[in-house]
């Protein structure tokens, strides 16, 4: 029997978190339904972060000795809690792996990396493994191992890169330390260490940076209210304040199952319009697929503010869905440029840690380089110079393969698929290495991402063609019928394959996921040169146009 007076309590990952998950996570209904099963490239996520962590606790407490409290996570709640508390009775200057005692009346829980004494209270800091500056000036920072956020300073070096999670789990643990009576009431500020690791950068949680002029603190305020509400009617049974809906999220969700059962039975809207299109075509009382289908994309739309899709591409998704089509054409005449010699360049990276593998497919006229594929790696483990040495080979076999076809007279022409991907690697390289030899200048990237020569055939993919199932190599190549080799191809077993390939985790480095990962790479190229090839010589006669659905 359901209790009609049950209390909850939110973590700050609440806050962040698809507003569904928070029904089904607090639901007394839901606890015995199974849950997709822990995804290796996550867990191996967690076990890093919790190495970077450790590497930045030794590296502080090296540089300031000066009172410091280390409370083990592996310790229990009741033990970590206790320990936090006397740590704030004897002052503790600094309180590294804090776990605060609930707080009922705020229905919050939850700990910190690390808290450090400022003012008659603490400020938070998260130590996170992601990068959290980009080039650019403005952010505000302290040297690694100066916690003391009175010297902070803007950095003429450094912006901020948007993370609004971690400034979302920053105001959480205020709101708990100000239920204590140990917050910094003088300034609501929060640390992060990023996985450079080489500055604190500190936000000022009243900051108007957040859209519409909201800050941080008023933020978190809108949206803790809202999940608490969420969790609240579920855990007392009342009627759900969130429904199923397809996001973003859901790729990586346990619950994914669960809620795909249920929007495929009542074959919702967002199964092919998402995000904040599907929740104002339901106001609308467009709720389903078929609703959608029928709709005339020619005539007047409902009255919905579009962010995602236009109305007519929306209505012919729809009819795209309910017709099992994984493509249609949304143009008369579908085409991609094509040139006398072509390279297809796809590249491999390792999270925010660098990119090792860069590879190239040429065919073509003959210019007197051997066509087919090559590769241009390092398998020194990243983050390594070693990568600026694969970079400038591969920038140097690039240019000379330009170079010769424009000797020759002929046209020259590269792709990727996605160039978002590619062009952040490429001017990252060149940030980091400017100054090892053959790397290329910024202006010279510039050059050539702004050409007719680089060609992203995920942008001629959304400009000709309307995706019901996605717009993923992997799920555009087959209907141009590419396969891969790999039955696990994909960018999340790579991670794992990538990580054997060179010894990370202290073994011998696996020749045999070497081969694997460029096999895979080798084949993504080869997918790229297929789409091209299928979009220029058949997709025009294989692929409906949208206005004939």
């Amino acid at each position: 029997m359901i209790s009609m007076n049950t209390e909850v309590v939110l973590d700050a990952g609440a806050v962040s978190r698809c507003r569904r998950r928070v029904h089904l996570e607090h639901d007394p209904a839901m606890r015995e339904v199974p849950l997709s099963p822990p995804d290796p490239t996550a867990q191996q996520r967690i076990a890093d972060a919790t190495a970077h962590r450790e590497d930045i606790v030794a590296r502080l407490m090296a540089a300031n000795d000066d009172h410091w409290v280390k409370i083990g996570r592996d310790l229990p709640a009741a033990e970590r809690v206790e320990r936090t508390l006397q740590a704030f009775a004897d002052g503790a200057r600094y309180i590294w792996g804090a776990l605060l005692p609930v707080d009922a009346a705020g229905h919050r829980r939850g700990g910190v990396d690390l808290l450090v004494r400022s003012g008659r209270g603490y400020v938070p800091v998260l130590v996170v493994r992601h990068r959290i500056t980009d080039r650019g000036a403005g952010a505000v920072v302290t040297e690694l191992t100066d916690l003391d956020p009175a010297h902070r300073a803007p950095d003429e070096g450094r912006k901020v890169r948007s993370q609004p999670r971690d400034q979302l789990r920053l105001v959480h643990v205020r709101r708990m330390l100000q239920t204590l009576g140990q917050a910094d009431e003088s300034r609501a500020l929060g640390g992060v260490i990023g996985l450079d690791a080489d500055v604190v950068v500190w936000h000022d949680l009243t900051a108007a940076t957040w859209p519409g002029g909201r800050t941080a603190l008023t933020e978190y305020q809108a949206r803790f209210a809202d999940r608490l509400a969420i969790a609240s009617a579920a855990a007392n049974g009342e009627e759900p304040l969130a429904e199923p809906s397809r996001v973003l999220e859901c790729r990586r969700c346990p619950w994914w199952p669960t809620c795909e059962v249920v929007l495929t039975e009542t074959r919702d809207v967002s199964l092919v319009v998402r995000g904040e299109d599907a929740v104002e075509l339901r106001r609308a009382g467009v709720s389903t697929v078929d609703k959608l289908a029928a709709l005339d994309p020619a005539g007047e739309p409902p009255a919905v503010n579009w962010t995602g899709v236009t109305f007519p591409d929306a209505v012919v998704l729809a009819r795209a869905w309910l017709a099992d089509l994984t493509l249609v054409r949304r143009v008369d005449r579908v085409e991609v440029p094509r040139a006398d010699v072509e390279i297809d360049v796809d590249m491999e990276s390792f999270g925010d840690a660098g990119a090792y593998l860069w590879g190239c497919l040429l065919t073509g006229a003959d210019i007197g380089v051997t066509p087919g594929y090559r590769a241009f790696a390092t398998w020194d483990p990243l983050p390594t110079d070693d990568e600026a040495r694969s970079f400038a080979e591969f920038w140097a076999w690039l240019t000379d393969v330009r170079e010769r076809t424009e000797a020759a007279g002929l046209t020259f022409r590269a792709y990727c698929y996605n160039a978002l991907a590619e062009n952040r690697w490429l001017f990252g390289s060149v940030e980091r290495f400017g100054d090892h030899p053959g790397v290329p200048s910024k202006k010279d990237i510039q050059s050539f991402v702004d050409s007719e020569q680089w060609v992203d055939l995920f942008r001629s993919v959304t400009d000709q063609f309307l995706c019901s199932h996605g717009k993923g190599l992997k799920v555009i190549a087959p209907v141009a019928g590419f396969s891969w080799r790999d039955p696990e191809a994909g960018g999340e077993a790579s991670m794992r394959w990538y990580r054997d390939a060179v010894g990370m985790d202290g073994e011998k480095p696996d020749d045999d996921q070497r081969e694997r990962l460029l096999r895979y790479n080798e084949d993504d190229v080869l997918a790229t040169r297929a789409l091209r090839e299928w979009i220029d010589a058949r997709a025009q006669a294989e692929v409906p146009y949208m206005f004939d659905l």
